[in-house]
């Protein structure tokens, strides 16, 4: 049987963990899922601990040093690789990826695609709920803007509910991976793309979280809109 791991990274959301870890083994008590947590301070990490008594499929790592989105995620795709799954996927702690869609990400995978990605923007249809319209139209137009300038043929560029078939992931040199925030999607996406892997989006309905606190800051969407203009002009290589 196919192995699939949920990357989940987590910073302070102990309002969310206990109820996403519960809908994702709802859908299917053979999905492994791996918390990567960033050090939280709200209870987080004990909860979690907690749950690991009731679900042996589920797993924790916690960080303390170079904290940040894409840290996270390298760190949890290195640990699924050394395990050797099949399907590795990131999707967030606070619901605004509905569980759900899992299966549906993991199928395109096992269907032929390489990397399936979760996408609220394809054939330029906007289906996101609960987010204000200037932060709406700037994911929206950030998304279009990577399309145009990198030439992914992607419409939701900047995407965090993901599924790779764990050969993407061992072909790419993930220790090198430069962008930590938001550009993190772009750049793997982008590599991905450069090594003729198949890419195929799925549409789902994202929705804004309910409970606990965004992560997201100026320096994140200014790494989103710059970084990408940075790793055109420089050429990233394909490693």
């Amino acid at each position: 049987m196919s192995r699939s791991l949920i990357i989940v990274p987590t910073l302070n959301e102990v309002e969310n963990v206990n109820a996403i870890v519960e809908a994702v083994f709802d859908i299917d008590s053979d999905y492994h899922i791996l918390i990567v947590d960033d050090n939280s301070t709200d209870g987080t990490i004990k909860t979690v601990k907690q749950l690991q008594l009731q679900y042996p499929n589920l797993f924790l790592e916690v960080r303390t040093q170079d904290r940040g989105l894409g840290k996270a995620y390298i760190h949890g795709f290195l640990w699924a690789l050394e395990r050797n799954y099949d399907y590795i996927l990131e999707m967030d702690a606070d619901f605004s990826h509905n569980p759900k869609d899992l299966p549906r990400l993991i199928n395109t995978c096992k269907n032929g695609a390489d990397v399936a990605v979760g996408s609220r923007y394809i054939n330029n249809k906007i289906n996101v709920i609960n987010w204000d319209f200037t932060r709406l139209m700037l994911s929206y137009f950030a998304s279009k803007y990577v399309k145009i300038v990198t030439k992914i043929p992607v419409y939701d560029t900047t995407a965090g509910f993901i599924c790779y078939r764990k050969e993407v992931l061992k072909t790419i040199d993930l220790k090198h991976i430069r962008f930590t925030g938001y550009a993190f999607q772009i750049e793997m996406k982008f590599k991905a793309w450069l090594h003729k892997f198949q890419i195929k989006e799925v549409s789902i309905i994202f929705t804004d979280r309910a409970k606990g606190t965004s992560k997201m800051d100026s320096s994140i969407i200014h790494e989103a809109i710059f970084g990408v203009i940075k790793m055109k002009l420089k050429g990233l290589k394909t490693n």
